[in-house]
This record gives structure tokens, sequence and C-alpha cells, in this order.
């Protein structure tokens, strides 16, 4: 069995390789801080340092990870005590939380609407029978698929101010494909709110561009899939921007010839079965939840109905690469060009 699973390492290096800026003056260092939160590695790098000191900007990138900690605290399915950890074993009772996590389970529910139940935050269960980071992964029975995806619904969750509630009493909410990048937007207007102007936000893959970098617009790179990570197709160039890049690519691994992915399809409780090896969606500032939402959906609607999706979604553009390595571009991606 050959595993190809994502890695701290990898990622960490990703990140040093695919954002740079076009064009800019080497005024001054930029100020970088990495984390990890929400199982993935964090990264946020201050770019304005002729505005602000190194001290502040380090202070600001502080305030905005502790931000993170306590999102995490709220929204983790793994982690006892979080509002979602509550939700879930609760066994069908009414739990009483945070009203930011409300927020993010009402995103939830907009999503499962919006793709006719495509994207599902009540997949929880069928979440779990997966590990994508052990290293001998296995591959649910059928048996136990069905019996977990009886639990999947997510008209089933009822909110009443702060109360939510799961009618399925085996019904279990993860917030996986939206969290990270409601976070991330979240952690970049806190950055905004210290006076940074010019900054990179990338929590796995989700980027927040905050403003520009002296002048010039950042250029982030698309990652080619499979490859060791240091190789991109192409790269969009922004500002005060939000830049989503979801892949098969990213947490998976291989048995007998097949690939299983962690992009888990709601109606047969195995990975989606699509044309689509990876989707970057660019976006305006402050749609990098939403993002993270729409990219699972373009993972489970294949490249032409993604496409068409997308080119219904004011606001929103889209670069596919398929699994044969072809580029599709929404109409309106003119900020992407290919290397």
């Amino acid at each position: 069995m050959k595993k190809i699973i994502s890695g701290f390492a990898a990622v960490f290096m990703a990140f040093s390789l695919i954002i740079t800026q076009t064009g800019c003056s080497e005024k001054s260092e930029p100020v970088e801080k990495t984390s990890y939160y929400m199982d993935t590695v964090c990264s946020i790098t201050v770019y304005d340092m002729e505005n602000m000191s190194g001290e502040r900007a380090e202070k600001a990138i502080d305030g905005a990870f502790s931000l993170c900690a306590e999102y995490e605290a709220l929204l983790s399915a793994t982690k006892e005590g979080t509002d979602v950890y509550r939700i879930n074993h609760a066994g069908g009772e009414p739990v009483e939380c945070d009203l930011r996590t409300v927020d993010v389970i009402e995103m939830g529910i907009k999503y499962g609407d919006l793709s006719e139940g495509k994207f599902d935050i009540t997949i929880g269960k069928v979440t779990d029978l997966w590990d994508f980071h052990t290293e001998n992964p296995r591959i649910p029975s059928e048996d136990e698929t069905q019996s977990a995806l009886a639990s999947v619904d997510y008209k089933q969750i009822r909110i009443e101010g702060s109360t939510v509630t799961m009618e399925n009493p085996d019904g279990e909410i993860n917030l996986g494909g939206i969290g990270k990048g409601y976070i991330a937007d979240r952690a970049g207007e806190y950055l905004e709110e210290q006076g940074v102007t010019s900054a990179i936000v990338n929590f796995g893959g989700n980027i927040v561009a905050i403003g520009d970098r002296d002048g010039d617009d950042f250029r982030i790179g698309i990652e080619k899939p499979f490859s060791d990570r240091s190789e991109i197709v192409g790269a969009v160039t922004v500002k005060d921007a939000t830049v989503v890049t979801s892949g098969i690519y990213e947490r998976c691994f291989e048995q007998d010839g097949r690939l299983y992915h962690h992009i888990l399809d709601v109606n047969t409780g195995y990975p989606a079965d699509t044309d689509v090896a990876s989707v970057t969606l660019i976006a305006e500032s402050g749609m990098s939840g939403d993002c993270d939402a729409m990219s699972t959906i373009c993972l489970m609607l294949g490249v032409s109905a993604g496409t068409e999706f997308i080119e219904n979604t004011e606001g929103v553009e889209a670069v596919f690469i398929d699994r044969d390595g072809n580029i599709t571009k929404t109409s309106g991606a003119d900020n992407f060009t290919e290397e």
C-alpha cells in the first residue's frame, strides 16, 4: 500500500514557495509567524513594516493566533468541551452555544441549501470512520458506512437563539469544510483592527490577502496537484482578496491502485469521485469561509458543473485543475496566469 499522507513539513515548505509578490521593492523584512490550529499549519506574515514596528507586528500576529485558539475551543469536533463536541454528545438535547458557533453552523446550513445537500456539516460520523493521518489507514466497511450515513442530514439542526439541537441523537456536526476559512476571515479582520495594512494570512490553503505590498499585488501560486509541493501551474495576482485552494491530494492515501482522499460524498460515505484534482477560488476579502465551503462543493460537482456553479455565483472566480492536469478557469478569472 502506497501512502501519500500530507504532513506538517510538506505543507510548511509549500507556504514559503507559493506566496510571493509581484515586482515589489525590498524595503524591509516582513514579520512572519507560524502555528498550528484546526489540524493545519497556520501562517501570518505582516509586510507593512514602514507603518509599524516589528514588536507591534508580532503583537498583532500573536493576537490573531489567540483568536484562532478561541475559535478552535468552540468549533473543534474532537476537543472535549467545545460547543461542537457538546452538541455531538448531547444525545439530541439542546445545547447552549457561543453565538460565534451558531454563526458558523448557520453558514454551514446556508451552503447545505445552496448545494442541495452536497455540502453537509452533519457528516461527522462518516468523517470519524476515516483517518488520513495514520501510517496504516483503513477503508471503512459498507456496513459501517451505511450506519454512519443514517445520521447525516443538515436539516436536522434546530437553532433557537443561541441554542442548538440535533433532532437525530446520533447526528454529529463537523465544521472542517467551513470553519478554517471562517477563522481566517476573523484573523484578517483582527489584524486590520490592529492597524495592519499589508499582510498574508494562510491557513492551510485558505489565504486572506490584506492590502498589497508596496503598491504591487500579491502573487499567489497555485500548486500542481500530486507534485512535491514545490511546483506551481500558475498564479493569481490579488490585493484585498480571498484565495482558497482545495484538492484531493491534500490528505489522501492509495490502496490497491485507488486513491482515497478526504473530500467525502454525503451520498456514498466514500471519497467524491469526480474529475477535479484541485480548485482555487478567488473572491473579495472576507469570503474565505464562503470559498472554503464552495471549493468543497466544486470538488463534488466536477469541473463542468463546478464551473457553471461558480459562473452563477456573484463575485467569485475559479481555476480548476482536473486529474489529467488540464486547467479550466471561469470567465472572470483574468488575474490568473498560467506558468
